[in-house]
């Protein structure tokens, strides 16, 4: 296996600013300018509703859970409010990071600013972090969200279904802005001008987390903590599950989208914690179609795009193979094929990225190719 730096400081950062792979000129579906108007369209009825629901529900599932503390009883209704609070957060944090879930501007705001608290991502450094994943999708040392490596991490991975890396991350670098610092990474993609807002933040989180860890030393009881922060880790894994199927086995350092990202049919529970992210391969094309109409998109762009998997444990039936092979250090990684009523992958751009070893949908290697209908 080739190595890779994935950090944003290191030679792969460079090579791929050389290579033109930074801030690129991506393949999009072409959609006339009328639909794509109505496809882009926000409201804030939709997003009110399942926000309603979202807080709703989290606020039935934590009083119950209170009411039947310390029996053993009150686990399911702790393990929904976990996963509404350290995974549905994921999602809304997503969306009204992107400014997309309302059509209200300070709605979308004050829900980032919840969920932002809620995943331990700091809100101002997490919108640029999140700008440049979209600017320069699985790009190595480019794309500072990039979860399968290669190899991949898959003992981080799976501390991660227990928020543990990722959260135990999040608490680190808040104390560290707390402190008055930026991590260096962080200061590649944070303007310097929004620094001191990191760092007025994360204080006023310490602030929250001390008064809760007050709180339950007074009372002698994690109790407090069942509410806020641990929720974080034992809420985590519906986030982690969806979240590793985005990306993961599909090609590096492309730029079309429908080389790198995965769209998975799911459940309409999962879809609904998920906020339909898991139309991602439309997401990334169309970045400001609101996550309500990922599904209308879906069905307006299909003919380009490869065949999305069926369910999530079928999406981790492809996955999983390839991810194995990585681990032995094989550069393989899936290539899905087109319909052919698609257009071809950009073949001029994609050449030397393709040149890697490839295998086909059902895990078989093939030989090196550029793909084609």
């Amino acid at each position: 296996m080739t190595q890779r730096d994935y950090s944003l400081l290191g030679p792969d950062a460079k090579r791929a600013v050389k290579a033109g792979l930074a801030a690129a000129d991506w393949y999009h579906t072409d959609i006339p300018r009328k639909d794509m108007k109505a496809l882009m369209k926000r409201e804030d009825r939709t997003a009110i509703r399942d926000t309603v629901i979202l807080f709703g529900a989290m606020a039935v599932f934590a009083a119950i859970g209170i009411w039947l503390w310390p029996s053993w009883w009150s686990a399911p209704f702790w393990l929904a409010y976990g996963v509404l609070y350290g995974s549905a957060m994921d999602s809304r944090w997503h969306e009204c990071g992107h400014g997309t879930a309302f059509r209200t501007g300070k709605y979308n705001d004050w829900v980032y600013q919840i969920a932002s608290f809620c995943m331990v991502r700091n809100p101002v450094t997490w919108r640029w972090s999140h700008a440049r994943h979209h600017t320069d999708t699985i790009i190595v040392g480019r794309d500072p969200e990039i979860v399968a490596m290669r190899p991949p991490a898959l003992f981080r991975i799976v501390l991660n279904f227990f928020g543990i890396v990722d959260g135990l991350t999040g608490w680190q670098r808040m104390l560290v802005n707390a402190s008055g610092r930026l991590d260096p990474e962080e200061a590649t993609y944070v303007p310097e001008s929004e620094q001191p807002r990191v760092i007025r933040i994360a204080r006023i989180w310490t602030a929250i987390y001390a008064a809760t860890i007050a709180l339950a030393l007074a009372m002698q009881s994690i109790l407090p903590l069942m509410l806020i922060g641990l929720p974080r880790l034992y809420g985590a894994w519906h986030h982690v599950l969806t979240g590793v199927l985005q990306h993961a086995g599909l090609a590096e350092n492309v730029i079309d989208h429908r080389l790198n990202s995965r769209t998975v049919y799911m459940n309409r529970i999962s879809r609904f914690i998920y906020w339909n992210m898991n139309f991602h391969v439309e997401h990334h094309m169309f970045p400001m179609v609101p996550y309500h109409r990922l599904p209308q998109l879906h069905e307006r762009i299909k003919h380009d795009l490869p065949a999305p998997n069926r369910s999530i444990w079928q999406a981790y039936r492809e996955v999983l193979p390839i991810l194995r092979r990585q681990l032995g250090y094989h550069d393989d990684f899936l290539t899905r094929a087109l319909p052919r009523t698609a257009q071809p992958y950009r073949v001029d751009l994609h050449q030397s990225a393709l040149g890697e070893a490839e295998t086909t949908s059902d895990g078989t290697p093939k030989a090196p190719a550029v793909p084609a209908h």
